[in-house]
C-alpha cells in the first residue's frame, strides 16, 4: 500500500475532524440559546433514551477499544505504514470520543445506560456481549490478549484484521445515526466517520493483500 493512500485516508479522516471541531462549537451555542425566550434549544436537547444520546454513548465505547487495539499494534511493529496508519486512528477516535462524551455533558445526559447496547438502533435484545465483544465488530478480550502478545508482522495482520471488523461495526453504527438521530450536526459526524472508515477498510485491504492474508470471517 502506498504512502499516498495512506496519506489520503489520514487526510478523510482529519477532515472528519475539523468538521467535528465546528461541530462541538455548533452543539454548545445550540445549548446555551435559552436567552432566545421561544424555547426551542431547550425543546431540540437530546433525550437519555433517543437515538443522539445512544450513538454518543456507544460509539465512545466502540472508539476506546480501536484506540486501545492501536496504541498496541505501534508498539509492536516498526513497519512506518503500519504505525502511522494506528496513529491515525488513535487520533481520530481519541478525539471523536472526546466530543461525543462532551455532547452528553452539554446535554446533562449520563454516559452510561442501564439498557443493552444498540437499544437506540431497535437491536438492544439482538446484540449478546461476549468475552468483552460489546457490539458488532469489537474484538474479544482474548483478541485483544492475542494482539498484545504479538510482534512484526503477526502483529500487523492481526490489527488489521480486527480493525477491519471493528470499522465495519462502527459504519453500521454510524449509518444507524445518520438514520435515526435528529441533532443535524451529529447527523453529519456520523456521516463523516462512515465515509472515513470507508476509506481506511481500502487502505487495509491492500495492507492485509501485501502480507498474504485475508479479513477474519
Amino acid at each position: 500500500m502506498s504512502r499516498r493512500a495512506i496519506g489520503w485516508a489520514a487526510g478523510a479522516a482529519a477532515a472528519v475532524l475539523v468538521a467535528a471541531g465546528a461541530v462541538t462549537y455548533a452543539v454548545a451555542d445550540s445549548g446555551s440559546g435559552s436567552g432566545s425566550g421561544d424555547g426551542k434549544a431547550a425543546q431540540k436537547t437530546p433525550t437519555a433514551d433517543s437515538a443522539d444520546a445512544g450513538f454518543a454513548r456507544d460509539m465512545a465505547v466502540h472508539h476506546q477499544q480501536a484506540v486501545e487495539m492501536s496504541y498496541i499494534v505501534r508498539d509492536h511493529t516498526k513497519n512506518e505504514d503500519v504505525r502511522r496508519l494506528a496513529y491515525d486512528i488513535a487520533q481520530t477516535q481519541a478525539n471523536q470520543r472526546g466530543m461525543l462524551l462532551g455532547w452528553l455533558d452539554l446535554w446533562g445526559l449520563p454516559k452510561v445506560s442501564a439498557d443493552p447496547p444498540m437499544t437506540w438502533m431497535g437491536m438492544g435484545g439482538m446484540v449478546t456481549a461476549k468475552d468483552g465483544s460489546l457490539m458488532p465488530g469489537m474484538a474479544t478480550n482474548t483478541q485483544m490478549k492475542k494482539l498484545a502478545t504479538l510482534n512484526g508482522k503477526q502483529a500487523e495482520i492481526f490489527y488489521l484484521q480486527l480493525m477491519t471488523n471493528h470499522h465495519k461495526g462502527g459504519i453500521h453504527m454510524a449509518e444507524g445515526c445518520v438514520a435515526k438521530c435528529t441533532v443535524g450536526v451529529e447527523k453529519r459526524l456520523a456521516q463523516g466517520m462512515v465515509d472515513a472508515q470507508q476509506s481506511e477498510l481500502q487502505v487495509m485491504a491492500g495492507m492485509l493483500k501485501e502480507r498474504g492474508a485475508e479479513p477474519l470471517s
